[in-house]
C-alpha cells in the first residue's frame, strides 16, 4: 500500500445499496435476510484474522452526529474548513468555536452498542483489531485494546510553536475560559487529530497496512468509504480477493466489492452478537 495524505473526498454518484451474495445481487426481504445470516456466519466462523473498519456511523449510535449521513454535520456546517490545516493556521479560533460540541464535550459521551460488541468481541478473540477513521476515542473507552486511528486523535494536543504536548483535559479546561488555547510560549494548540492536507501519521499507518495484510475478513461499519487516503484500505483488501462485509445506511463507492452488504447497523450488530454468544 502507498498511503500518506489525507484529501478531501471527492462528490460520488449515488448508487443503490442491494444486498450482495458472492456475484449476486438480491432485494432486502427475510428470505434474503435468512441467507445473509448463514452466510455472516459462516464467513465470521472460517476467519483466522478478522478486523473491523469503522467511520462515523458506530458513533452516531452514542449520540455523536456524522459527517455526510443524512443528518450529518456536513449539511449544518463546513466540515472540511472546519479540518483544513490552512484555515486552521489562519484562523484557529474558527476551529475551536465550532468544535466546542463536536470534540470538546467528547468526555461527556459514552460509548455505544457498537463500540462495547467489538470490545467484547475482541476479548474473545474474534475481532483481532479495529481500524478507525473516527478521533472520537470511543473504541478505548468501551475497551478495545488494539485500535489503529487513521486520523489521529484528541487525546494529545502539540503546541505549533514548540512542540509542548499536553491532554485532552487540559484543553478542555482552557476552553472553559478562552477560544484559543495556547501553550506557555503563547504557541497555540493544535489536536493530534489529521487535517485536511496533513500526512498521515507515518508509524501508525504502516502498523494498521501490517494488520489490513494479515487479516483474511473485514468488516466495515458505519463508513461512507469516500475520505482518502482511508477508504483506500478495504478498496485494496477486496482486490486481493479477501471477503469484504459493509454495513451502512447510505450507499458507498465499493458497494461492488462487497461480498455481504448491510445497511441495518443495529440489526446486524444484533445478529453478530446472538450468533457469537
Amino acid at each position: 500500500m502507498s498511503l500518506s495524505k489525507i484529501e478531501k473526498p471527492l462528490h460520488t454518484n449515488t448508487i443503490k445499496a442491494d444486498l450482495i451474495v458472492g456475484d449476486q445481487v438480491l432485494q432486502e426481504n427475510p428470505l434474503v435476510e435468512s441467507k445473509i445470516d448463514v452466510d455472516l456466519k459462516n464467513a465470521i466462523t472460517h476467519a483466522r484474522h478478522l478486523i473491523a473498519f469503522t467511520g462515523a456511523g458506530v458513533s452516531t449510535l452514542a449520540g455523536i452526529r456524522d459527517f455526510r449521513g443524512k443528518n450529518g454535520l456536513l449539511h449544518a456546517l463546513d466540515a472540511d474548513k472546519l479540518f483544513d490545516l490552512d484555515w486552521f493556521e489562519r484562523d484557529p479560533s474558527f476551529f475551536y468555536r465550532h468544535s466546542r460540541d463536536l470534540i470538546y464535550n467528547l468526555h461527556t459521551i459514552q460509548p455505544s452498542y457498537a463500540h462495547f460488541e467489538l470490545a467484547r468481541l475482541e476479548s474473545l478473540g474474534i475481532v483481532k483489531s479495529v481500524i478507525t477513521q473516527n478521533f472520537d476515542m470511543l473504541h478505548q473507552l468501551a475497551g478495545s485494546q488494539q485500535v489503529f486511528e487513521l486520523h489521529g486523535s484528541p487525546h494529545k494536543h502539540t503546541c505549533m510553536n514548540c512542540g509542548r504536548i499536553v491532554f485532552y483535559s487540559s484543553i478542555v479546561t482552557q476552553l472553559a475560559s478562552r477560544t484559543v488555547p495556547r501553550c506557555s510560549c503563547n504557541g497555540i494548540f493544535k489536536p493530534n487529530i489529521i487535517f485536511f492536507g496533513e500526512m498521515l501519521d507515518g508509524p501508525s499507518l504502516a502498523a494498521a497496512e501490517e494488520e489490513v495484510d494479515r487479516a483474511d475478513l473485514m468488516i466495515v461499519m458505519g463508513s461512507s468509504l469516500v475520505v482518502q487516503p482511508a477508504a483506500s484500505f478495504p478498496e485494496l483488501f477486496a482486490h486481493q480477493g479477501k471477503p469484504l462485509i459493509i454495513v451502512n445506511d447510505q450507499p458507498t463507492p465499493l458497494d461492488y466489492l462487497a461480498t455481504l452488504r448491510y445497511t441495518d447497523l443495529e440489526g446486524f450488530l444484533a445478529a453478530l452478537t446472538a450468533m457469537t454468544t
